[in-house]
């Protein structure tokens, strides 16, 4: 029995050697076939080639700058309602050409056949997964973007604490004009999570609030008559759209929003500006008392 076991024991040790031997002689193999094909690549990357990548950029970056330029140029010279339309197109080129231009990289320096396109792909998912896992979240986002179209170039859209237009569709992130004039990039990555706020989805108008604060004394419906004329009355009105009084009672007094829109979402705070002086006129020659106070608890609520 003692001999038995014995013999038995030193089978399975054999065996376990054996297969170890395996699994190193099989880690040797294959990082001697990665050695041999970094070697290749490296030998591959002349300066030939790198002067064709430089020029291949070069010619990148210039088509799509030519791009945006020709697009704005367009947007401008053709009709009002067909501006915002043809700026959908920039955010789909500015895609293509930069997708062209990475295959045409990869193409010059791995001379991409099926089993190198494989094996790229693989590393770069597993790095992009690891290393940058936010940039490629973006990235995917923007490309999906460009078919769920949260926003679009020439949208007004509100994001986080951000509020402007979108003035560029890249592929990571979007720039939004604001009201003062700053150029803010928000990554696509931020509408996995979080809302988004589009106030003319791909159209010209844009509903603008525009907000008055009056005593409770005021004859509500003389203020109601004076804003619908202000607003029929100006010359950035969208007569074709509604126009609505909206009134609310608070502790200080009475707050009253009239929505309407303008022709052109761009005019947004000129429209609102000229409601809001002529607004102001016209309580002045009515003797129209304004609040006396504020109640700053409930406006914080």
């Amino acid at each position: 029995m003692i001999e038995l076991f014995d013999s038995g024991s030193a089978g399975r040790l054999i065996a376990q050697d054996s297969s170890q031997n395996s699994v190193q002689d099989s880690a040797k193999e294959a990082a001697s076939e990665t050695a041999d094909q970094t070697r290749e690549l490296i030998g591959n990357i002349t300066g030939t080639k790198i002067l064709q990548a430089l020029v291949i950029i070069v010619i990148c970056y210039l088509t799509i700058k030519g791009v945006d330029a020709l697009v704005i140029w367009l947007s401008e010279k053709v009709a009002r309602h067909n501006r915002l339309r043809i700026k959908q197109f920039q955010p789909f080129v500015r895609t293509a050409v930069m997708t062209i231009t990475v295959v045409l990289l990869m193409n010059l320096f791995l001379n991409l056949s099926r089993e190198n396109v494989l094996a790229v792909t693989g590393t770069v998912a597993v790095a992009l997964g690891f290393a940058f896992k936010d940039y490629a979240s973006s990235i995917i986002a923007g490309i999906v973007g460009l078919f769920e179209a949260p926003y679009r170039v020439g949208d007004r859209v509100a994001i986080a604490d951000e509020y402007g237009e979108v003035i560029s569709y890249g592929l990571r992130g979007i720039r939004l004009q604001t009201p003062s004039d700053n150029i803010v990039t928000i990554p696509h990555g931020y509408i996995w999570t979080n809302a988004v706020s589009n106030a003319n989805m791909g159209e010209l108008e844009a509903q603008v609030v525009t907000e008055f604060y009056l005593a409770h004394e005021v004859n509500p419906e003389k203020v109601e008559n004076i804003l619908y004329r202000i607003a029929y009355t100006s010359k950035y009105t969208h007569l074709k759209l509604p126009i609505i009084v909206v009134m609310s009672e608070h502790s200080w007094g009475s707050l009253y929003k009239l929505r309407s829109y303008p022709l052109d979402a761009r005019d947004e705070f000129a429209y609102k500006t000229d409601l809001t002086v002529r607004a102001k006129k016209e309580f002045a020659r009515h003797n129209l008392p304004y609040p006396k106070r504020f109640d700053l608890l409930e406006e914080s609520q």
